[in-house]
């Protein structure tokens, strides 16, 4: 089959430091920001989501959010905040609240205590301006449904959360999460999820803005399905040492996935770079 991919747009041009003296190695792009703190307002207009985002692959934008230290970890004793920061939060926060629906991977959230998406006052205006509603809603990815449907990610949300999962997940579950509130989304026809199906069914509910926060195996399982087409990657100034995840996992890849760098923010020497996937030729 022919690939009727779209082309990525270009990104915007990086800003260039001062010309470099004679015999100088020239300058390379410079560090959008430096010593600086980005507004919120700021933030949204630096991640907002292509306009066309329903008519990118799949009929979404997939976006990813990560975070890694120097050395390449993404978590320090099974989670990512010792790794973060208040300006990670920060942007982690505008991210979701531009998204239609923040993706997860069932391990994650059981490691992380995910919580419901909440609404944010600061981006109100703009989420009507684009006709969402209050709270992007949270969508977990699980083939076993093996997760505490007591918890208030799935019984007091602000929009209800979505479960994906396969067709042969555990009927008795899928029941359970039902009785909970939870909408359960077969993405896959064995147990597990099939990647582009479950963003082609989120699209088809609307949800074309759509932001993953990992885990690294989903991330692994987005990039290996080719889906993926936006990674904001946040790099840490701090080195983890250990064998840590990294922010991908799963088998390599037979070809290596390609992706150009659209912009990069720097505040208390954390690097919030954001890459878009270079479509085929």
């Amino acid at each position: 089959m022919t690939d009727q991919t779209p082309p990525v747009p270009a990104a915007p041009a990086a800003p260039t430091g001062p010309a470099a003296p004679p015999g100088a190695p020239a300058a390379g792009p410079a560090v959008v920001g430096e010593g600086r703190e980005w507004s919120l307002d700021e933030l949204a207009d630096a991640y907002a989501y292509p306009e066309d985002a329903a008519s990118a692959r799949h009929g979404a934008w997939l976006r990813a959010n990560m975070v890694s230290s120097l050395d390449g970890a993404a978590q320090h004793d099974g989670r990512s905040e010792p790794i973060s920061s208040a300006a990670d939060m920060r942007v982690f926060g505008a991210m979701r609240a531009l998204a239609d629906v923040v993706v997860v991977g069932a391990e994650t959230v059981r490691l992380e205590g995910y919580r419901p998406a909440r609404a944010r006052e600061a981006f109100a205006a703009r989420r009507e301006a684009a006709g969402q509603g209050p709270a992007p809603a949270i969508a977990v990815v699980s083939a076993s449904l093996n997760l505490d449907f007591s918890l208030p990610l799935f019984t007091s949300p602000l929009v209800p959360t979505l479960v994906l999962t396969g067709a042969a997940a555990p009927p008795a579950r899928v029941r359970e999460a039902e009785r909970a509130g939870a909408e359960v989304v077969v993405a896959g026809d064995g147990p597990g999820v099939e990647p582009e199906r479950a963003v082609r069914a989120l699209a088809g509910r609307g949800m074309t803005r759509q932001l993953t926060e990992g885990g690294p195996r989903l991330l692994g399982q987005f990039v290996a399905a080719g889906v993926l087409d936006e990674l904001c990657l946040t790099v840490s100034p701090t080195l983890t040492a250990g064998d840590a995840q990294r922010i991908a996992g799963g088998p390599s890849l037979a070809v290596p996935s390609r992706f150009a760098l659209a912009s990069v923010l720097e505040e208390d020497g954390f690097l919030f770079t954001r890459y878009r996937r270079i479509s085929p030729v």
